[in-house]
């Protein structure tokens, strides 16, 4: 997975933020500068998170998987997303649990399907349990989470003012868990 990646894009923020954001694995963008959530999503998810009351710039951000997986259907033309594999989120699992240990966050939300499956096991369903808080044992500790949708799947929604007010909603929640 790592060979086609232009960098591993380790997490971003500062190890004594209260809140971890852990998104799927970094975008073109991302891979391009290195950090995570610079490209639309992530701008999408630091207007989100301000308009939730969340400062984006007190949070940490990184990524289940730290590669950007990718298919080029021709040379030089744009890099599209490969959803990664469980062997791919277990391979990258040491790494998100030394950032987890690291930061010891109050609150983690994960943001999408595959954040939640890297976290919380294959039968992670995000429409299931998004905008709630679980209490789960996550690498040997005590964690709460919140779950929503990952913010490039309101970018792709048909009514992405409706898709936007949902992540703007379960942001809320944890940020009422914040408080």
């Amino acid at each position: 997975m790592h060979r086609d990646a232009t960098q591993t894009v380790f997490g971003a923020g500062g190890a004594d933020a209260r809140v971890m954001l852990v998104g799927e694995q970094p975008g073109d963008q991302e891979d391009r500068q290195g950090k995570p959530f610079v490209g639309p999503a992530g701008k999408l998810l630091d207007r989100a998170l301000a308009e939730a009351g969340i400062d984006p710039s007190e949070a940490y951000v990184t990524n289940a998987v730290k590669h950007f997986k990718f298919t080029q259907a021709e040379p030089r033309k744009r890099r599209i997303h490969k959803a990664p594999t469980l062997r791919e989120m277990t391979a990258c699992g040491p790494w998100l649990a030394a950032e987890l240990a690291v930061v010891e966050p109050e609150l983690i939300v994960v943001l999408g399907a595959t954040a939640g499956k890297a976290l919380l096991g294959s039968s992670f369903r995000v429409t299931q349990v998004r905008g709630t808080v679980l209490e789960e044992e996550i690498h040997g500790r005590p964690e709460r989470l919140v779950p929503t949708v990952h913010p490039s799947s309101v970018l792709r929604s048909d009514d992405r003012e409706a898709a936007y007010r949902g992540l703007v909603s379960d942001l809320k929640v944890a940020a009422d868990t914040l408080s």
